[in-house]
């Protein structure tokens, strides 16, 4: 696994582990990491990860709403 640094701001009060879990929830919804792999990044369990996930204002259901209605015509 790779390893990054980043330097942020003191005056957004951010911590280590906010900034994994901001960083996974946005690689999650764009469906370049599966939702093992975020949870993993967020050092995090898959089940916290995922209970997180809502305050991130992201979906468990990384699902694009085109598939769904596709699904559902098919279906």
């Amino acid at each position: 696994m790779k390893h990054l640094t980043l330097d942020i701001p003191d005056m957004l009060e951010i911590d280590d582990a906010e900034a994994a879990m901001l960083f996974a929830a946005m690689l999650y919804e764009q469906g370049k990491l599966s939702l093992g792999q975020a949870a993993d990044v967020a050092h995090l369990p898959k089940r916290t990860f995922v209970e997180r996930l809502g305050t991130y204002n992201v979906s468990l259901f990384n699902y694009p709403p085109e598939d769904f209605l596709r699904d559902v015509a098919n279906a």
